[in-house]
């Protein structure tokens, strides 16, 4: 028997019994990613998502595994994690994908999934007062910036006109 045989017990039995172990879920993952030609980096992120959701559920197959523990598991990225809505989002089109794309399930559920919104950007509103006084300062700035830059190219003017005198 191989290394590799005896390491996993699932394997061992089934070099005894002449058959293949069934591929592993991560693996069929893989695979069908890469039959429909999704990159390589959003490969490695799906699976990413996939595993942390099994983990995260006590190593229990996600055929087992319904709306309650899925919604559980994007309710703790968002909570204790405190991923952002793009991160969330990632997750759950990984999950989806999953029971959509490789186990070929399609529970009522998965079309009740919500995707994370992102926070709205307030605008920061300034009074004529403040604009124009942020405005005057930077003129002011740019203002002494050119008044030094003429003062050294008249000084070096005038270094060059006495050096020429000598």
């Amino acid at each position: 028997m191989t290394m590799a045989a005896s390491s996993h017990p699932e394997s061992a039995a089934a070099s005894e019994t002449g058959t293949a172990p069934p591929p592993r879920l991560l693996d069929v993952m893989r695979a069908r990613m890469r039959r429909l030609g999704l990159s390589l980096r959003t490969e490695e992120a799906y699976v990413g998502w996939v595993r942390r959701f099994i983990r995260a559920h006590d190593q229990r197959h996600p055929r087992t595994l319904g709306t309650r523990e899925v919604g559980a598991f994007l309710t703790l990225l968002a909570t204790r994690d405190r991923v952002s809505a793009s991160t969330q989002n990632s997750s759950t089109v990984a999950l989806l994908f999953l029971y959509r794309g490789v186990l070929e399930l399609q529970y009522p559920w998965m079309d009740g999934i919500h995707r994370a919104q992102r926070p709205g950007r307030l605008p920061t509103v300034q009074s004529r007062r403040s604009a124009g006084a942020a405005g005057a300062d930077e003129r002011d700035h740019l203002a002494d910036g050119r008044a030094s830059i003429r003062r050294r190219f008249a000084a070096d003017g005038r270094d060059r006109r006495d050096d020429a005198m000598r």
